[in-house]
């Protein structure tokens, strides 16, 4: 199992997709955990706190670009 398949924690996960917002689309870190917290609000990751196996490096990528063309 590569680094990027290896589950993280939820709130590492969280955390990730933040850090990976503000890396990718060149927005400040309060703009970031303002979209992962609506995100969060309207049950985005709602799976990812189910089945914390989907917590990994390869889907923050895809979760923080899905929460950015949704929320920002």
């Amino acid at each position: 199992m590569n680094k990027a398949d290896t589950p993280m924690t939820y709130e590492e996960h969280l955390d990730e997709v933040t850090t990976l917002i503000t890396e990718k689309y060149d927005v400040s870190d309060q703009a970031a955990i303002k979209m992962v917290m609506r995100a969060q609000a309207d049950d985005f990751f709602s799976g990812h706190d189910d089945e914390p196996s989907i917590c990994t490096l390869d889907r923050a990528h895809l979760d923080a670009k899905a929460v950015f063309k949704k929320y920002k």
